[in-house]
């Protein structure tokens, strides 16, 4: 049986580092383990590959996959992976959201609680080398208590549900939204149906964005999505950049319409640099770091030769992705 690992990407941690093959050749002795540092030679690799580790496929490199049965990929997003040659093939799909999940919680958490307390507003004060407390008091919005604040979650799994847990655990109100609310609150306060946004919404001091990109996900967070939000409630994404209608979104924010945002994905990466979010006041942007962890590749290891083992064993796997929704 062999396995391709092919990850190269221009940030050095999203690439598989040299010891998790070698690691992975060790504990499974009767698995080929090919492991690319480029695209270059993939077409011929995988020609006869059972098992491939990536974030993305072309049509002609799932043409020449003759054996291919599994697909893991590295990443909790895969819409990358979601073409019609792959979608309507025989080939398992699953990804990496339960490595993931966890700490991008965290990050969603960490970019709530500095907004609410205008750390983000300190922080450019410190640059500029003022001490500007009654600035910041007076900003709009102010700080405001945690505690008894409201969060709407749209999107209520690997991020999601770690994510109630903190937010109950800070004493906030939780409401879930979720394609599926019959599969449960899983700690949040309620849960709601995503046609139910557009009524909870105005409940909201806090949006987190953390759905998949589906086709009906889409820049589905846009101009009626926001006009429904409270004046001085937040918008924050640690999903992906297309979840949100970003001209919206500038207009929005230009326009004062709601208090502010916290983005660590934006429609293009890197942002540009003539980007307007970049110099909005009420605009706070994180460079896609709420998935980085020193831990990340060890997870993720753990992860997928667990999930190897089933496969091998003729097991269902774990984070199975069902192609015809994409996620």
């Amino acid at each position: 049986m062999k396995l391709v690992i092919a990850i190269p990407h221009r940030f050095p941690l999203w690439d598989a580092p040299t010891w998790f093959g070698e690691r992975l050749r060790a504990e499974f002795p009767d698995l080929q383990v090919v492991q690319l540092s480029t695209y270059e030679n993939l077409e011929r690799e995988i020609a006869d590959a059972d098992i491939a580790l990536c974030r993305e496929l072309k049509p002609k490199q799932i043409r020449a996959a003759k054996k291919l049965k599994w697909i893991y990929s590295a990443a909790a997003a895969i819409h990358a992976l979601m073409i019609p040659e792959i979608i309507h093939s025989d080939i398992i799909v699953t990804n990496a959201s339960a490595v993931h999940g966890p700490v991008v919680a965290e990050h969603a958490l960490a970019m709530m609680l500095a907004i609410g307390r205008r750390i983000d507003l300190a922080v450019k004060a410190q640059v500029r080398h003022q001490w500007t407390q009654e600035e910041i008091w007076v900003s709009r919005p102010g700080p405001r208590d945690i505690a008894g604040s409201t969060v709407v979650l749209v999107g209520l799994g690997q991020i999601g549900t770690p994510l109630v847990r903190h937010a109950k655990a800070l004493g906030m109100r939780v409401i879930a939204v979720r394609e599926h609310p019959e599969r449960g609150a899983e700690g949040a306060d309620v849960v709601h149906a995503t046609r139910d946004l557009l009524q909870v919404l105005p409940q909201a001091d806090f949006v987190v964005l953390c759905a998949p990109v589906t086709s009906e996900t889409q820049r589905a967070f846009g101009r009626e999505q926001f006009a429904a939000m409270k004046p001085d409630a937040y918008i924050l994404n640690v999903g992906r950049g297309a979840l949100i209608d970003e001209p919206a979104l500038i207009e929005a924010l230009r326009e004062h319409r709601i208090g502010g945002a916290a983005l660590d994905v934006t429609t293009e990466e890197p942002l540009p640099a003539d980007s307007p979010l970049w110099d909005l006041d009420n605009c706070m942007i994180t460079p896609h770091t709420a998935g980085i962890s020193p831990k990340l590749w060890e997870r993720q290891y753990a992860y997928f030769t667990k999930n190897l083992r089933r496969f091998l064993a003729g097991q269902p796997l774990l984070g199975l992705i069902d192609k015809t929704k994409g996620y």
